[in-house]
């Protein structure tokens, strides 16, 4: 079943996400917030615009002149006998406001005119990256994005050492690359070690290059580690997740490398198809 994003918003957030309406101009929280992090979508976190894109653009709604790339859903809005373009988040297909080009008023010629009760800030400071390979990322992404806490995630390949490879590549198992979940968190609200036990919880650690019926170098259990304190840590959770299980964990640790995001329609496969978990 679809994930019913839009279920613990209260009335006027609804108003706006669901029912596509407009708050009232210089009425919103964010109109004149400029803090560095991030805005995401109130209704499912996914991540839309960084802070720095966010311009003082003197309409009374949140303004900024770019996107996270693949955030913004954009769809022709001939409502008020005019034509608009409207955006909505990508993830939930929730309403966010219009995009205007052409006004002159930044470099980049555009202007994402946004509801602040479509859109949540978080500061830099409190957000983190993890990545982890387990199987299939289709469903590891699914997994992963249903956590408390967690505010974006994204597929894609990382370890090999092909530029920019594509998923066909990756498949035929010379590109060395595996198939990874890069997921953005909020500390304050989930521990790495919670992520780390999910991990381990949901895959088999224990099978080289393979996960259930899915065989290939793409498939194998690895943690790609951002610091030093990441590292300490995945490592100390192999030893207490082994002591768990009789077979030995293959599991590789190792440093971040350069993350190659996978095709659009790979991006939040099971949730966009309305289809169940892969099984592992």
């Amino acid at each position: 079943m679809k994930k019913n994003y839009f279920e613990h918003l209260n009335k006027q957030e609804k108003e706006i996400l669901v029912n596509k309406g407009t708050e009232a101009p210089f009425s919103g929280d964010y109109n004149d917030h400029y803090d560095a992090g991030v805005f995401v979508c109130r209704a499912c976190s996914n991540i839309l615009y960084e802070s720095t894109s966010k311009f003082n653009s003197g309409c009374g709604w949140p303004s900024f002149d770019d996107e996270i790339p693949g955030a913004i859903n954009r769809y022709e809005d001939k409502s008020l006998f005019i034509e608009r373009v409207e955006i909505c988040c990508s993830k939930c297909d929730g309403h966010l406001g219009h995009v205007f080009t052409g006004e002159k008023v930044t470099k980049k010629n555009t202007r994402h005119c946004v509801n602040s009760l479509s859109i949540r800030f978080i500061a830099h400071n409190n957000l983190e990256q993890a990545t982890f390979g387990a199987g299939c990322f289709w469903t590891v992404q699914n997994i992963f994005s249903n956590t408390p806490g967690v505010y974006d995630t994204q597929v894609g390949y990382m370890g090999g050492e092909t530029e920019n490879p594509n998923y066909q590549q990756v498949c035929e198992g010379n590109t060395m690359h595996a198939e990874v979940v890069r997921v953005v968190y909020d500390s304050r609200e989930v521990k790495y070690k919670d992520l780390l036990d999910i991990f381990w919880n949901n895959h088999d650690s224990t099978t080289k290059n393979m996960q259930g019926g899915d065989i290939g170098t793409q498939y194998r259990s690895i943690i790609f580690c951002y610091s030093l304190l990441q590292k300490e840590a995945a490592e100390k959770s192999m030893i207490d997740h082994q002591k768990k299980i009789n077979n030995t964990i293959c599991t590789e640790i190792v440093s971040d490398q350069f993350f190659y995001r996978a095709e659009e329609y790979h991006q939040d496969y099971l949730n966009k198809n309305n289809l169940g978990l892969c099984s592992l």
